[in-house]
């Protein structure tokens, strides 16, 4: 039984999986959504940005986003180690 899908909603599964990373399985669970229909919607959503400027730099944004969150996560995750040496260290000259 095939269900029909609001075109915001799908833009916003395929928003999810391209400029947060989220995984097809994670959408899935969360929105009861077949990993083969968000797949085919990545799909048009990529094939559509090969003929419309708008969604092009839409993904464009999207990706760009996503690399950002990843960098921020990885400083974040250097922040944190270097509080942990800073705080070792200092109980070591106590």
């Amino acid at each position: 039984m095939s269900q029909h899908y609001d075109p915001e909603f799908k833009k916003q599964i395929v928003r999810l999986h391209l400029e947060e990373g989220r995984t097809l399985v994670s959408l899935q669970k969360e929105y009861t959504v077949s990993k083969a229909a968000i797949s085919k919607w990545v799909k048009q959503f990529r094939d559509e940005c090969q003929n419309n400027s708008k969604a092009q730099s839409d993904y464009d944004y999207m990706k760009e986003n996503l690399r950002l969150r990843k960098e921020l996560e990885e400083a974040q995750k250097e922040v944190l180690f270097l509080k942990k040496a800073a705080a070792f260290f200092a109980k070591e000259i106590d």
